[in-house]
């Protein structure tokens, strides 16, 4: 009996984190099959995808609504797979608005839920707690602050600290001059970086506003703007959302991009917390669907969105939100910390506190210990 494992990520820090995960797991038995859904570097990893994260780039409440056929579909095809392979095991990565709702389908089918990398139930309420108490077998957090709150609600909850730790460490980086030189950069100038997003809606919604002012900031402030492309994303789409083309393109190597840059106009979400581990001042931008806004505007419980300020439990970077993602407020914030030595580099200096905000390095060979011992447990029953 094949020792088949299900896991689900729906977006591209999903999938970096994911692609670790299953290196570890493949590390403890080689015979593991996995399949799922996933991106390029989970499929690298020896994990056979049934969708690619691409397709399930739909984000917010009214883009949902218009692709629940496909969701449906998406839906069907994974519960036939897992009953088809007997799968028992089934590991979901963040992803909360699809994960959630197939994990209950998953559970009447008998199949054990780890759920790796929390819903982030602190800011959306706890309106899903019990929800996830009754579907989730166990729950690996990666913030501290996140046991004690599923623990407190009777969640199965292990904190085993952030896979971006060991992301980070073990990078192979270029040194600064054979980086700037592959991409014909001015070792003269610093980096303005954009990261307008790891999705095509995204980047279409983000990148038109950002790149006028990150063009204007980089020639009154002898920068040169990069625009970090998303594993997952055809470069060429940046083209075509904007007449101004001064700026580089650079796929692949956004770790030696946030090591590199002086400053960032960063997209909120895993980005900027990853931005501010290396110590990266940045504004951040964040921008979806009117109707999107209006529901998120009125169910989310905490005060800021980044999640480098989130982590900090402060405001440290400023946050762009909706209507204020345009040229002109992008410039203007940007040139409050560019034009002023001694706030930039406070922000430097708060930003190298988040390090040890997030426990040792690790969490990926913790969390597939883990989910290991719940499959071997499932596959004896199984085999039985």
């Amino acid at each position: 009996m094949s020792k088949n494992i299900l896991v689900i990520a729906g977006e591209a820090s999903g999938d970096l984190h994911g692609a670790s995960l299953i290196r570890e797991l493949k590390k403890l038995d080689p015979e593991i099959s996995i399949i799922g859904i996933g991106g390029n570097r989970m499929k690298a990893q020896g994990m056979e995808l049934l969708f690619h994260i691409n397709q399930m780039a739909f984000l917010g409440f009214a883009e949902v609504v218009k692709h629940i056929p496909f969701i449906r579909k998406v839906q069907e095809k994974i519960l036939t797979e897992a009953a088809e392979r007997q799968i028992k095991t089934a590991v979901l990565i963040d992803y909360p608005g699809f994960n959630l709702n197939i994990a209950g389908k998953l559970k009447e089918q008998n199949v054990d839920i780890i759920y790796y990398i929390a819903p982030q139930v602190w800011a959306w309420g706890l309106s899903r707690m019990k929800k996830i108490k009754r579907l989730v077998s166990k729950m690996l957090v990666v913030f501290p602050f996140e046991e004690n709150l599923f623990l407190k609600s009777g969640v199965n909850a292990e904190y085993i600290g952030h896979p971006l730790l060991e992301q980070i460490k073990d990078y192979p980086y270029l040194d600064k001059e054979s980086f700037f030189r592959k991409f014909d950069l001015d070792l003269e100038k610093g980096i303005l970086l954009v990261l307008p997003g790891s999705r095509v809606q995204e980047v279409k919604k983000i990148f038109p506003q950002v790149i006028p002012a990150a063009v204007k900031l980089a020639h009154e402030y002898n920068l040169q703007t990069v625009v970090a492309c998303s594993h997952d994303i055809d470069e060429t789409i940046f083209s075509n959302l904007s007449t101004i083309k001064d700026y580089r393109i650079i796929k692949d190597h956004t770790y030696d991009l946030y090591k590199f840059s002086d400053f960032g106009i960063i997209k909120s979400g895993t980005s900027t917390l990853e931005a501010g581990l290396f110590g990266l001042p940045m504004v951040v931008v964040y921008t979806t669907n009117y109707m999107t806004y209006l529901i998120g505007r009125s169910v989310i419980k905490i005060d800021r969105i980044a999640l480098v300020n989130i982590v900090a439990n402060e405001k440290i970077v400023t946050e762009l939100i909706q209507n204020d993602v345009n040229p002109e407020k992008i410039y203007k914030e940007s040139s409050i910390l560019l034009s002023d030595p001694e706030r930039y580099q406070a922000m430097k200096d708060q930003l190298s506190a988040l390090r040890n905000k997030l426990g040792l390095i690790g969490a990926s060979r913790k969390g597939a210990d883990i989910i290991y011992s719940y499959l071997i447990r499932n596959h004896a029953q199984v085999s039985e």
